[in-house]
């Protein structure tokens, strides 16, 4: 490793945290609008276009063809699920506040890694476990003013959280072993078809007038012709979605796991910043507390899974919500 690939690295998952906030930024504004599954079919298309070109580059076609489809199919559906109980809870919710929830995947890979994994974790990550589910805890307290936000919305991106981390851990024990602009492909094509699978099934709109919660809303809500004044919005995604795939699994393969882990976290200061700056989200004590506690937390397992060699799960994977 060249001295300067380790900055190359940090550049690069740096970029990669700032994409997925312009992410999130624009799904939220858009979420009022269009349904989610159109939104995410759009920017799914875009990224696909984007990945193929990686993929030429690195090696073709051929890339695609792997012995293992059935789990790549459920690495596939867990990140859907994980990016669309996400995408929903962006609708409802401060973007701080879901962010700082879904950064709980680590410590949820570290934990799954004990039954699964046969993993032994030790009383500091254990501890470490315990700090950021209080975390989660004291942004979930009764007294915590959301707004208008739904009862149990707090949860999605909890289970988001989840679903990556049972797709990671999975995948470990597995051992599948593919290109990552192959596995970034399969993703993308998982997005379209669930997207397409929606549009057959309630892209008209007909349910969404059933339902009060606004995230089922988001959901159900018909498909339309993106008006002119967002049609750069949805080309942007599409370009997010690619660069996030590319900008981390660069990082990811030019510098340490464990360290470039840890700059992914950069990502929850963007989300409070834009949240504040776009949705004049204020953050108060509890965001801020909650927040502090899931990033420690988060941030000490890294800190020990390297120490112990970046054998750990959590030190191996990157947080990615496509």
């Amino acid at each position: 490793m060249s001295s300067g690939t380790p900055t190359r690295a940090i550049v690069l998952i740096l970029i990669g945290m700032a994409c997925i906030s312009v992410n999130d930024t624009l799904i939220k504004l858009l979420s009022g609008g269009y349904p989610l599954h159109q939104m995410v079919f759009i920017r799914s298309v875009i990224g696909l276009c984007f990945t193929a070109v990686i993929l030429m580059g690195e090696g073709g076609l051929a890339l695609l063809k792997t012995d293992q489809p059935g789990l790549h199919l459920v690495r596939a559906i867990l990140i859907v699920i994980a990016n669309m109980t996400f995408f929903a809870a962006l609708a409802v919710m401060p973007l701080g506040v879901a962010t700082a929830l879904f950064f709980v995947a680590p410590l949820f890979i570290t934990l799954l890694a004990i039954p699964v994994l046969g993993e032994r974790v030790g009383i500091h990550r254990l501890t470490a476990l315990l700090v950021g589910f209080a975390g989660v805890g004291v942004m979930m307290l009764p007294s915590s003013d959301w707004g208008d936000v739904p009862p149990g919305a707090l949860f999605l991106p909890v289970i988001a959280a989840a679903c990556y981390a049972g797709m990671q851990v999975m995948t470990r024990k597995l051992g599948a072993k593919s290109a990552a602009s192959a596995m970034a492909i399969y993703i993308q094509v998982a997005f379209i078809g669930v997207s397409i699978l929606f549009w057959i099934s309630v892209g008209d709109g007909r349910l969404a007038d059933q339902v009060q919660n606004e995230s089922l809303v988001f959901l159900l809500r018909a498909w339309i012709w993106p008006a002119s004044d967002d049609i750069w919005k949805f080309a942007i995604l599409g370009l997010m979605s690619g660069m996030i795939g590319y900008c981390l699994s660069q990082a990811y393969r030019l510098g340490d796991a464990a360290t470039v882990a840890s700059y992914e976290y950069a990502a929850l200061p963007m989300a409070i910043v834009l949240g504040w700056v776009v949705f004049g989200e204020r953050p108060g004590w509890v965001m801020l507390a909650g927040t502090a506690l899931i990033a420690g937390a988060g941030l000490y397992v890294f800190a020990r899974e390297r120490q112990r060699a970046g054998v750990g799960p959590a030190a191996e994977r990157p947080i990615r919500r496509g």
